[in-house]
């Protein structure tokens, strides 16, 4: 019914820059929060950024200062802009958003998920 798509992942050196994208797709009404989520192997998903429908923002301690999340609300898009990129960035990143939509009970809010995109950043 919806769908997270992300895309940008690469490989980039350190200090490098790399721009992520997640658009939602499907039916649905709105989007609450939507965020970035990181997951390492062996380690823990974690939260990377999360912006409010009307725009507000949090970050992670470890990315202030060098990441910026943004959206689209038009296209149900949420951006995450990565500077001065670290090796302990590496990660698998997902995008995730609380999606309103019609359901079999009616209207309700779910978190969707995307299927991540790999960031890699190595000399």
């Amino acid at each position: 019914q919806v769908q997270l798509v992300e895309s940008g992942g690469g490989l980039v050196q350190p200090g490098g820059s790399l721009r992520l994208s997640c658009r939602a797709w499907g039916s649905l009404i709105s989007i609450n929060t939507m965020a970035w989520y990181r997951q390492a192997p062996g380690k823990q998903r974690e939260l990377v950024a999360s912006i409010t429908q009307g725009g507000s923002t949090n970050y992670a301690d470890f990315v202030k200062g060098r990441f910026l999340i943004s959206r689209d609300n038009a296209k149900n898009t949420v951006y995450l802009q990565m500077n001065s990129l670290k090796p302990e960035d590496t990660a698998v990143y997902y995008c995730k958003g609380a999606v309103v939509a019609a359901g079999p009970g009616g209207l309700a809010q779910n978190d969707y998920w995307g299927q991540g995109t790999q960031v890699t950043v190595s000399s």
